[in-house]
């Protein structure tokens, strides 16, 4: 099953999101491949939204939860991972690459997000920055949309 799925400035990659909500899978769409599978979380949750920036180096998931998920696609050693891993009865879980980064705009507040376009975040040298704003209209988070920056 899958709930939510997007396809990367290039129309090379393509990444999906589980029924679930707690995996997100990368795929070249040239050899079908699974390129990346990325952790969520653990609750269930309905994926909202899926964004490539616009290299396709960093990927951004927000949920119903009100959490935004920022993972690294071209550097994954960035991603968080479990210090645990190598403990056999947590089987596949125990490997995941969690998100570089996350944050939350509203407790249980459905939500989206996108990669601000490059150069447009004036008076700094921020490459890439996630904006993110809630399904309601409301302002996020501290009464405004989060805008994020990134490296």
């Amino acid at each position: 099953d899958l709930q939510c799925i997007t396809i990367n400035h290039s129309g090379g990659l393509a990444a999906t999101a589980s029924g679930k909500g707690t995996l997100i899978r990368v795929f070249d769409l040239k050899t079908r491949l699974l390129v990346i599978e990325l952790r969520r979380g653990t609750d269930t949750a309905t994926v909202q939204s899926i964004t490539f920036n616009e290299d396709s180096s960093y990927l951004c998931a927000s949920s119903d939860k009100g959490t935004v998920h920022i993972f690294a696609i071209k550097n994954p050693e960035l991603n968080k991972r479990l210090t645990v891993a190598n403990v056999g009865y947590l089987g596949r879980y125990a490997g995941s690459q969690w998100g570089m980064t996350s944050f939350t705009l509203r407790s249980e507040c459905p939500c989206i997000c996108v990669f601000a376009p490059p150069g447009s975040t004036p008076g700094t040298a921020v490459r890439n920055a996630v904006i993110a704003l809630c399904f309601d209209g409301t302002p996020g988070r501290n009464g405004h949309s989060a805008l994020i920056p990134l490296l």
